[in-house]
């Protein structure tokens, strides 16, 4: 390794002032060691909204926990998108693939180009795996699952992690929602796995064909036993306050493992300002209604911020406040002193505000 990086070094001195790797890149983006890219092998459709990817990454790439997700680039309109998707695979497949679960959201930029308009052979920009949602390594654990649409996609992981390392599912509970049967993500594999599996049960809800919502009385049905259970949680916003309630009631929220697709934003409130937002680095300005977090308002005028998670976790979308008041969505703590970081994906303008971008 030390004589490849010497070698590295010194390619370097003559694609100055690019690297030798974007050089490499033209020949197979996967070799690349500047920027982690992957490219698309398969594309599976899942639900009418829903496909499943299927990725080879490149150079660089380390293996993943069941329960993490990575971020995913695309290049729209000239302007390189990213959100971040859990991997929905095991671990250390022997084809060297991931696989990254998408559901398109009605109007969102990245995941209906993914859903709709990828193709096998393109290549995207992928990031290293990320996330503390995860099974612990070190004791066995007879976990309870709560999922509701594609937030079953990180328990797929791990689900499909057992059956890869282990070939059998431990003593499980998996309580799944979605609005209809044709709604439900990997809805063959799961019924599979519920009739091979022996300590696996499954139970599906159905929110909009007479079914109920999460409910205490659901629990006790479907897992008498719930109390002891470690419980992870992963789906809309709706299912995992209705959890995190009745645990907290039961005064064991220190048992639960929650995984979050979008910030918790606090409460709406009448005190919203608008204003305007001026990126100062890019000389350009945009009207703000003082709920829209920044970064949407940057990227709505064309602008394209560093960023990540778009939930305030990683903090890849920081800048600095030059002037004017923001107030942090997830919790309504204003930020006004000149200098301060904001995290622009959590953010909204109070009134006028400028933002070293």
């Amino acid at each position: 390794m030390t004589i490849r990086a010497s070698l590295a070094r010194f390619a370097d001195m003559f694609a100055y002032p690019l690297r030798h790797s974007h050089y490499v890149e033209l020949v197979n983006p996967l070799w690349t060691t500047h920027a982690l890219m992957a490219r698309v092998v398969e594309v599976r459709a899942e639900t009418a909204d829903s496909c499943s990817l299927t990725l080879r990454p490149g150079t660089g790439w380390r293996s993943h926990r069941p329960g993490q997700f990575v971020r995913l680039g695309v290049v729209i309109g000239g302007q390189r998108h990213t959100r971040t998707y859990s991997i929905s695979s095991a671990p250390d497949r022997e084809d060297g693939c991931i696989t990254v679960t998408v559901k398109a959201v009605p109007g969102g930029r990245v995941s209906e180009r993914l859903v709709r308009q990828v193709r096998i052979g393109e290549y995207l920009p992928l990031g290293e795996p990320q996330g503390d949602f995860v099974l612990p390594e070190s004791m066995p654990v007879h976990p309870l699952f709560i999922t509701g649409g594609s937030g079953i996609t990180p328990v797929m992981s791990m689900l499909r992690n057992y059956v890869h390392e282990y070939e059998v599912v431990p003593d499980t509970v998996h309580m799944h929602y979605a609005p209809r049967e044709c709604d439900v993500i990997f809805g063959s594999e799961l019924d599979t796995m519920a009739s091979a599996q022996r300590y696996y049960q499954l139970f599906r809800y159905y929110t909009q064909d007479g079914g109920a919502h999460f409910s205490a009385e659901q629990v006790e049905a479907a897992c008498p036993d719930w109390r002891e259970r470690e419980v992870w949680v992963c789906g809309p916003s709706n299912l995992l306050e209705a959890v995190e309630a009745h645990w907290k009631k039961s005064g064991l929220e220190h048992k639960l493992h929650v995984e979050r697709f979008h910030a918790p934003i606090a409460k709406g409130s009448n005190s919203a300002i608008p204003g305007r937002v001026l990126f100062a680095k890019s000389a350009t300005e945009a009207p703000s209604d003082g709920v829209n977090n920044l970064l949407r308002i940057a990227e709505d005028i064309g602008l394209n911020p560093k960023h990540g998670c778009r939930m305030g976790i990683c903090h890849g979308c920081d800048t600095k406040l030059l002037s004017g008041c923001v107030r942090d969505l997830r919790n309504g703590t204003l930020i006004a002193e000149p200098g301060d970081t904001v995290q622009v994906c959590v953010c909204s303008a109070v009134g006028d505000v400028e933002l070293a971008l």
